[in-house]
């Protein structure tokens, strides 16, 4: 669907984004987002910036090995998934998709490629690639819930 939002960014700008994002994103209306890039690059910062932004208050741990951890933010849920520990796309069938309210809550999904072809189609897609020492973050609509997101936060 197009809609890129390419930029440089270093940790701060990183955070900053997330922010801007947090507060374009529909509060009670389901989202989901996937975050593609490489160890390192920046995925998990971008969701605890994002939460942050929001009002989360508490920690917010990398999902690597529990897989799932689901934050409750004054009236949005947001559910943060990380697949990298998958062997197999089939394994995202016992995640337990069908039990989440993908009517209603936000889903982050890190390393989405892991579960290809048994995961939900998304709305953004956030790539982020490392350029020495900043991140190259793109910003992707998928679907037209995403085009109006990103048209809300584009300059």
């Amino acid at each position: 669907m197009g809609n890129k939002d390419s930029r440089l960014v270093d940790e701060v700008h990183l955070l900053q984004v997330a922010g801007t994002l947090a507060a374009a994103l529909p509060c009670g209306h389901g989202l989901m987002v996937y975050l593609q890039g490489d160890l390192g690059a920046g995925k998990t910062t971008f969701v605890r910036g994002l939460l942050r932004a929001l009002g989360h208050q508490g920690a917010v741990k990398s999902p690597t090995y529990t897989l799932l951890e689901t934050y409750q933010v004054g009236q949005q849920r947001v559910h943060h998934i990380d697949l990298y520990r998958l062997t197999s796309p089939e394994e995202v069938e016992f995640l337990g998709f069908d039990e989440l309210d993908q009517e209603h809550d936000w889903t982050l999904i890190e390393w989405p490629q892991m579960g290809l072809g048994f995961l939900p189609d998304c709305d953004l897609l956030i790539a982020l690639e490392i350029e020495g020492l900043n991140r190259r973050l793109t910003l992707s609509a998928q679907s037209a819930i995403g085009v109006e997101i990103v048209k809300k936060i584009q300059p």
